[in-house]
Parts: structure tokens; sequence; C-alpha cells
């Protein structure tokens, strides 16, 4: 598995905490929560002692990935594909216009690191596994979806102001990117009041099966969990209409250990809802998720639903609830 410069979930955080916190904070309870979720989750990355500059590079690191995406993409299917899945002429041009942002915050991001005298990260060789334009737009949305958890997972690693600034910048714009991806794809564009922190290592794990090998000096000194498949109902590429309830089954060589299944979402309380897994049934969905839910195979279930590295067996994978 190669690793993947000291990471993508960091990137995520670049930005958060300017969004989510005012001049002179006054949060409600839910965005105090969300808040604190993020900071719980975080705790061991902080204990590494990453300066601001390794979270520039880290973001650097998601920003190449998304713009060699859409390039990949873009020179891979042709507009009739991509029309063809019914998207008109604006449309195509957004989706293209995604592509242009991603490489002026790669752009920017260099600048930035430069300027404080380190080099930046050069881009990995990856395999994005493109069969069609219909796949790619799917995947664009997973994506679009990993770095804003990311950006809000790493948020508590971020000390100077004009980074947090500069990183907000971004992440607006990022979630426009997903949210124009999900119209696109006729879903609801907002599905959920708040999105969902995720840490580095999964966030990592999220993007590690993209990249096939890094240049000296971009790989990340994380290791990836081990791969979650879901087995049944039949995964799909876009959202899934689950009842509360539905057995929903996975397989991971770290299965055997598995205990629950977490499912990590901005409406679980605490951050990830766990419900008791079997080997031969799997595990029931919770209640009241919507969005972007990160399923993870774990050894225990965290009273205060906040899911831990040391607890994780696999995972996570990604699935689009209605």
């Amino acid at each position: 598995m190669p690793s993947f410069k000291k990471t993508m979930g960091v990137v995520a955080g670049l930005a958060a905490v300017a969004c989510a916190l005012p001049a002179q904070p006054k949060l409600n309870t839910r965005q105090n929560q969300i808040y604190s979720i993020a900071k719980r989750q975080n705790a061991a990355a902080a204990a590494l002692g990453l300066a601001d500059v390794d979270i520039l590079q880290f973001a650097l690191t998601l920003e190449w990935l998304e713009a060699s995406f859409y390039q990949q993409g873009f020179a891979k299917f042709s507009d009739d594909q991509f029309t063809g899945l019914g998207l008109n002429a604006q449309q195509l041009s957004d989706l293209k216009g995604i592509g242009s942002s991603e490489e002026s915050h790669v752009g920017l991001l260099q600048s930035s690191i430069a300027q404080a005298g380190v080099q930046p990260v050069q881009p990995c060789e990856y395999d994005f596994g493109f069969t069609d334009a219909a796949g790619m737009v799917a995947t664009a949305s997973i994506l679009e979806s990993v770095g804003i958890s990311a950006y809000l997972g790493a948020a508590p690693l971020v000390s100077d102001s004009k980074i947090l600034s500069t990183a907000a910048s971004i992440l607006t714009i990022e979630a426009r990117h997903q949210s124009f991806v999900r119209i696109a794809s006729k879903v609801a564009a907002s599905p959920s009041p708040f999105d969902t922190p995720l840490g580095p290592k999964a966030v990592f794990s999220l993007a590690a099966p993209f990249i096939k090998s890094c240049p000296a000096g971009s790989n990340l000194i994380l290791t990836a969990f081990p791969t979650l498949t879901m087995t049944s109902p039949a995964p799909v590429a876009g959202v899934m209409a689950l009842e509360q309830g539905t057995m929903l089954n996975f397989q991971s060589d770290a299965a055997s250990g598995a205990k629950f299944c977490g499912f990590t979402n901005s409406a679980a309380p605490g951050g990830t809802a766990f419900s008791a897994f079997d080997p031969a049934q799997g595990c029931a969905l919770p209640p009241n998720l919507a969005g972007t839910v990160y399923v993870t195979l774990t050894s225990a279930a965290a009273p205060d639903g906040v899911i831990t590295d040391d607890i994780t067996l696999a995972g996570p994978l990604v699935m689009n609830l209605s």
C-alpha cells in the first residue's frame, strides 16, 4: 500500500475552524458538539506535533490528487459522454470548472509553502479506475465529500489564523463543488445540516487506493487501515435509499476481530453510531443518518460516540444515503 504524504486527513483541516467559529464565538449546542468531535478525533494527530507548513503540504497533497483526477477524467472521456448523462452545456462547463479550481488551489498552496522556505510536495502517480463518465462523476462525489470531511477533521491542528483564512477560502469552494456534483447526479444538494469531520488516518485509508506511488519526499508516514467492502445489499455508486434497521454485510481481511460497525455521520450523537456486527449477518443500519456516512469495523463501541484509531479495524468505506 503506497504511503501518501503526511496527509490528506489534514488537508481537510485547514479551513474548518474559520467556517465554524465567528470572531467572538457564540455557538449553539450542536455546533459546539461538532467542534468537540473534531478536536477529540484528532488528539493522536495533534500529539505528532505537526507544524502549520506540514498541514499546507497535506492540503497540497489532496489538491494534487483532485486536480489530477479531473485532468485525467476529462482527457479520457469526451464531452458527449458527459452530456449523455443528462448534463446540459452549462453543467458540463461547471464540471470542468471544478478541475480548473483544483489547479488554482495547487498553485496557491505551492506558493505559500515555497514562501515558508520549504519544497512543496509533488504529485503522485494515480489510478482512479476510470471506466466511463458516469463512474467519474460518482467518484468525484466521493472525493469532494472526503475532502470536506478531512478539512473539518484536521481543523484543530492549525494555529496560524492566516492559514485558516486562506484554507477557509478553499473549503467553501470545495463545498460548492460537492453540492454541484450532487445536483448533477440528481440527488439532494445538501442532505444534512452539518458536514462530518474525519481523522487523518481514516482519510488516508480512503485516498490510498487511488495512489500507485509518490516521489521521494512526498510520502505519508501513515499506513492505511485494511480495506472494507460492502457485500450486501449490492453497493451502488450513487445514493442509496435504505431504511433504518436494514442489515448490511461487509467483507475485510480484518473482519474476524470485529465486534461493531461504526457509522460516522454528523447526525450521530458523538459523531459515530455503533451497531453490533455479526460475521454472517452483518450489522443493522442505525436511525437518522443522512448524506455521507463513513463505515468502519471496530473492536469496541465508544460510549461517547467518538471513534478512534485504536478501536478501528478496517475501513472506512463511503455510503451516500438519501
